[in-house]
């Protein structure tokens, strides 16, 4: 367990300014609400497959955060399931109505939630002042006991509860829907 607690202070030290900036926004963030939360630190991981390696909360669901825009560019989703979970996005786009969603640029992702692309994250809607991303999540997420999201920055993950994340949902402020987003 030393080494562990090691390894993860040498990822911690290893972060530059601007990813520390990006955590401490959402630990602070979660700290003025009252939330508990445990975080680690480690390598990169930009993708579900990179992370799984260094998510050390078993318990946690951990989840898959996508980010699309539709056809126009005018309307911006994230998107929440669990990270096993492959998503049917042509029913999504059935139901939106809105043509082909496509994955929203660099550029999109830094205007409308703050974050570079292998960050993207629910804690990502702190930083949508403007409430203009809508938010569509797997139904099964509302299940979880613990729940994970990168906290803006993909060299760290933060768990909190489920009865945090629900109220997280409310107080983000952000439209949302409960969906069956699985294949």
């Amino acid at each position: 367990m030393k080494d562990q607690r090691k390894s993860t202070e040498n990822h911690k030290n290893a972060i530059d300014s601007e990813g520390r900036s990006k955590i401490d926004k959402v630990l602070t963030y979660l700290e003025n609400l009252g939330i508990e939360y445990s975080i680690s630190y480690h390598p990169p991981a930009p993708t579900i497959e990179i992370a799984k390696q260094y998510w050390d909360d078993g318990e946690a669901l951990h989840c898959k955060n996508l980010f699309f825009r539709n056809h126009k560019g005018n309307r911006h989703y994230l998107v929440l399931l669990d990270c096993d979970s492959n998503m049917n996005i042509q029913g999504l786009e059935k139901y939106l109505k809105q043509g082909k969603l496509t994955f929203a640029s660099e550029a999109r992702m830094e205007k409308h939630l703050g974050v570079k692309p292998g960050s993207v994250s629910f804690f990502a809607l702190i930083n949508n002042e403007s409430k203009s991303v809508k938010l569509f999540l797997d139904r099964e997420l509302l299940n979880a006991d613990r729940i994970s999201f990168h906290p803006n920055d993909n060299r760290a993950s933060v768990v909190i509860s489920g009865k945090d994340f629900k109220f997280l949902l409310d107080h983000f402020g952000n439209e949302y829907e409960l969906m069956e987003l699985t294949q």
